[in-house]
């Protein structure tokens, strides 16, 4: 399993039903690909829609449908259309359980910087900084390095999108928890060691004592 397909896999079973999902960006679209199909999940788009299903195939790809990423997607039966006014109403206004981003930099206390690296060109800073304080639970999701480089930190060097608003971190290598003492370890993917999960982290890990495998 690819270590993307194992995130969006792992993130899917942190959804309960009724729940109301933000999707970032990139690798967070692939987890409505994955979640349980007996749960009532409404997945929504800051561009303005609510009852996203799953990425669709190539051959199955409209453009005139497309998320807040400009990427491809499908509507279930019942999914609403609204402008951006409606959606940051119901970003800012609580309605969103989960928002699931990628991210460039976490650290220990919960910052995230997921927007810009200084120097390079962005078209903008999106919906991350409404959906971070906006959404009841944040889960980042993204690959533990980059290019050998950790990205979960003692403290971010970018530019902050956010403030102590993390509480989950899944990585191909682990689950971790963002708690007030710092993150907590508390799962490991399969044939991951404690070891190997901090050595590719800045920050220093507490190792939960009830550590277990990932559910996938």
């Amino acid at each position: 399993m690819n270590p993307k397909e194992l995130i969006a896999r792992r993130v899917a079973k942190e959804l309960k039903d009724g729940d109301v999902v933000n999707l970032g960006i990139g690798l967070p679209t692939m987890v409505a690909n994955y979640v349980d199909h007996s749960l009532d999940i409404t997945f929504q788009s800051e561009n303005g829609m609510l009852g996203l299903g799953p990425v669709p195939d190539a051959d199955h790809e409209d453009w005139d449908l497309t998320n807040a990423g400009g990427k491809p997607v499908t509507m279930t039966t019942g999914g609403v259309f609204f402008d951006s006014a409606t959606s940051f109403g119901i970003i800012r206004g609580g309605h969103v359980d989960i928002t699931v981003l990628g991210s460039l930099q976490v650290d220990e206390e919960g910052n995230i910087a997921n927007w810009i690296i200084p120097g390079k060109m962005v078209p903008g800073m999106g919906g991350a900084m409404d959906l971070l304080v906006g959404a009841k639970k944040v889960i980042v999701a993204m690959q533990h390095t980059s290019k050998d480089t950790p990205k979960i930190l003692k403290r971010c060097t970018l530019p902050f999108t956010a403030v102590k608003e993390v509480d989950m971190i899944v990585t191909e290598l682990g689950v971790m928890e963002v708690t007030d003492q710092g993150i907590v370890l508390k799962e490991l993917a399969p044939g991951v060691t404690v070891e190997e999960v901090q050595k590719n982290t800045e920050a220093t890990l507490i190792i939960s004592e009830n550590i277990k495998e990932m559910e996938i």
